[in-house]
């Protein structure tokens, strides 16, 4: 009898021991690290130097020309740099829910800059330019660079900008370069090392 008291005593305390765990409320994991941004540093060389505005929440109010309504609101920060010589920047990074998304993001971005050009003649005929595919750089999952250089003969002004879209797992970025001048003028192989740098320090 002695024997079966102690053992019920044994079952009865391991239960109440059990219960009173499955009480204790979990920790709550850790959230995921958000996805760093480019520094002002790490933009391709200026005659004066850049400045790096606060990172925001959502799309930029002022929308990129190529590929504005692309990337959702959710999941989306962006980070603008500017120097005193009028020429500006930006990147986007989104977090898509599933990589599988992520992959599709990245493929509608770069389909929306291959087809800029021809979207801004049609808009405004008076426009003239030119649209180069200037390659894949490898790192993580792949980045891809674009140029686009526009101009109006009628007032003799001309733009160029250079973009690229990366990707890492779930997460998208695209850095945009701008300024007055021709792709001639342009740092394209400083974007291409500011592109590297942005894809390899997203997570």
């Amino acid at each position: 009898m002695r024997n079966l008291r102690t053992a019920l005593l044994t079952v009865l305390a391991t239960g109440l021991a059990v219960t009173a765990l499955a009480q204790v409320p979990a920790a709550a994991a850790p959230a995921p690290a958000q996805p760093k941004f480019l520094s002002a540093n790490q933009l391709p060389a200026s005659h004066t130097p850049w400045t790096a505005g606060p990172i925001r929440k959502g799309v930029p109010a002022e929308g990129s020309v190529c590929t504005t309504g692309i990337a959702p609101a959710a999941g989306t920060r962006h980070r603008d740099f500017r120097t005193e010589l009028d020429t500006n920047a930006r990147q986007t990074i989104t977090v898509a829910p599933t990589t599988a998304k992520a992959k599709a993001l990245a493929a509608e971005l770069r389909s929306a800059l291959e087809t800029c050009l021809d979207r801004l003649k049609e808009q405004d005929p008076g426009l003239e330019g030119e649209a180069f595919y200037q390659g894949r750089i490898n790192v993580e999952e792949g980045a891809h660079v674009y140029s686009i250089d526009t101009s109006y003969p009628e007032v003799g002004s001309t733009d160029i900008g250079l973009y690229s879209v990366g990707r890492d797992g779930r997460t998208v970025t695209v850095v945009e370069w701008g300024q007055m001048g021709e792709l001639d003028g342009a740092p394209l192989e400083g974007f291409k090392k500011t592109t590297r740098t942005a894809v390899a320090k997203l997570h």
